[in-house]
């Protein structure tokens, strides 16, 4: 028994489809394939609007006391 791998090179005196010298005609070959945009499914829940104004306000009470706290530390208060 032969258990010795084979080899996945094609032979061009008995491949379909090969030119002389291993070229391939036009035709022969499958369609470029899409580019990556077209990879995934269309995402729908994943607005590109920016941050609601809620989390935008929050982040800005903590700023405005930190810096509060801050200013009232240096003045000793």
């Amino acid at each position: 028994m032969n258990d010795a791998p084979k080899n996945p090179d094609p032979v061009p005196e008995r491949t379909a489809g090969l030119e002389p010298g291993g070229g391939v005609p036009p035709g022969e070959t499958p369609p470029a394939e899409g580019s990556t945009p077209d990879a995934g499914p269309l995402e729908t829940h994943n607005p590109t609007r920016g941050w609601s104004k809620g989390p935008v306000l929050a982040l800005a009470v903590v700023v405005v006391l930190v810096a509060a706290f801050f200013i009232a530390r240096i003045w000793g208060l």
